[in-house]
């Protein structure tokens, strides 16, 4: 019976192999397209994976995703600090500043602010030098695709490739001085830009003056309070918005669904695909159907 049937599908040898080159490419948009729709939904939440360590994330109500970023007074550290169940609370700032290169051009980087005494949110894996070495006067990490690419030291001569920024190297961040004291390793994210660590007493005075500068406070849960119920807590103590590290993830995850063209540029992809592979697919069966009669 099977020897029939491979015998009825390969017997006429142009049709077989236009259709199963047909299924192929079908099968391959289909997944390419999801595959690549996946990695860049994974890339817009990429800074919260790279914080393990905190249960909750605090901010302002109205922030909609991890970029959307509305900055809180430094009193609201306290506030969160003092409600009870939280093991510790500690200051998170993040912003784009602009760095200076040595031939001129600006390039705009992702700067994180870490909690001067505990150093939590920092990279989850470091290249070269150590977190603490951030305490160094003007220290800061750089992401280690940044140092190798658009914070490379621009080619001195035609034919030269960029120099990659090294530890002991300088960069000038909002007209500061800035010294690379370590390279790290993190997830790519949504706009690619090189993300740069520092302390959050450090990065308010980087960052443009403003009243409000705390963006985020990084929540632990005491043992035996959950997550979910420590923001609630938080929620009618504060009236700030706390959402637990899968709940902001879902947050971002639900704003680019909503407001980007994101899904349907890859789910019309994605249906063409299927569209390709049911019309070859019924073409066979026509043909098969016609042959029989």
């Amino acid at each position: 019976m099977n020897f029939i049937a491979l015998r009825m599908l390969m017997g006429d040898r142009g049709r077989y192999f236009g259709i199963v080159l047909g299924l192929t490419f079908a099968a391959l948009l289909i997944t390419q397209q999801s595959s690549i729709f996946a990695g860049l939904m994974t890339r817009t939440f990429a800074a919260i994976t790279d914080s393990p360590l905190a249960d909750v994330w605090v901010m302002d109500p109205k922030v909609q995703y991890i970029e959307d970023i509305k900055p809180l007074q430094d009193t609201q550290l306290y506030r969160v600090r003092g409600v009870q169940g939280v093991l510790w609370a500690v200051p998170l700032y993040k912003g784009t500043l602009r760095a200076r290169l040595e031939n001129g051009t600006f390039q705009s980087v992702n700067v994180v602010g870490l909690d001067d005494a505990t150093l939590i949110g920092g990279p989850p894996e470091m290249v070269e030098g150590s977190l603490s070495d951030l305490r160094r006067s003007d220290g800061v990490i750089v992401d280690v695709v940044g140092a190798n690419g658009k914070l490379a030291r621009p080619a001195r001569s035609a034919g030269e490739k960029p120099t990659p920024l090294r530890v002991g190297d300088t960069l000038e961040l909002n007209d500061h001085r800035a010294a690379v004291v370590g390279i790290c390793r993190v997830s790519r994210t949504f706009q690619s830009q090189p993300v740069v660590y520092t302390t959050y007493s450090r990065a308010t005075i980087l960052a443009p003056r403003e009243r409000k500068l705390l963006s985020f406070v990084l929540a632990k849960a005491n043992p035996g309070v959950s997550p979910a119920e420590l923001c609630d807590r938080i929620r009618k103590a504060t009236g700030l918005a706390a959402y637990t590290r899968d709940g902001f993830i879902d947050l971002t995850i639900r704003y680019y669904m909503k407001y980007t063209g994101i899904p349907i540029n890859f789910g019309t992809a994605v249906l063409l695909g299927f569209i390709v592979g049911y019309i070859v697919r019924g073409h066979y069966r026509l043909s098969k159907e016609d042959a029989g009669a």
